[in-house]
């Protein structure tokens, strides 16, 4: 239980990050500690993409240091090992929520715009949410939940509202 709490505080605490390479760091901290307690709790899909998505997050954080071209092909190496993952620890239908949430978060975070970083807290509270309503961890549907609601705050906040904010500015 100590790990769902720690992994849900991490990523909730990531969204509300405004810097790239800071939120990366924490959510690449909760996808371990997810991952921790997928193990623990048996959901062997959203374990090994949470490793995956350790992994595939402490990556993105370094995108600086990558050739362009490299990373694209990161990129796709880290889209093709979730859909691999998802055939080797196929459990029925279910285990196409975690997949999809993963691979719309790798896409998101393989981007440079924070915008897309705090969208991706929004799908991976919809996916991992119901994914986990599925195995009854009623803390992680209330932390994915969470994550939900401060990912649709964190992006009305710092998107939405920023640009109807500049918008009316130039407009004056």
């Amino acid at each position: 239980m100590i790990f769902s709490i720690l992994a849900v505080l991490a990523l909730i605490i990531s969204i509300c990050i405004k810097e790239r390479k800071k939120s990366l760091f924490v959510q690449s901290l909760s996808c371990l500690l997810e991952s921790i307690y997928d193990f623990v709790i048996t959901a062997y899909t959203g374990a090994v993409l949470s490793l995956i998505n350790f992994i595939r997050t402490f990556i993105f954080m370094n995108k600086n240091k990558i050739n362009k071209i490299v990373y694209i092909i990161i990129l796709f190496f880290f889209e093709s090992i979730i859909i691999v993952n998802c055939m080797f620890t196929w459990n029925g239908s279910i285990s196409l929520l975690p997949t999809i949430g993963s691979i719309i978060r790798t896409y998101c975070l393989w981007q440079s715009n924070m915008t897309l970083v705090r969208i991706s807290g929004i799908t991976t509270g919809l996916f991992y949410g119901s994914y986990y309503i599925y195995y009854q961890s009623w803390f992680m549907v209330l932390g994915e939940l969470t994550l939900l609601l401060v990912g649709i705050y964190a992006v009305l906040k710092n998107d939405i509202m920023k640009q109807r904010k500049i918008r009316k500015e130039v407009y004056e």
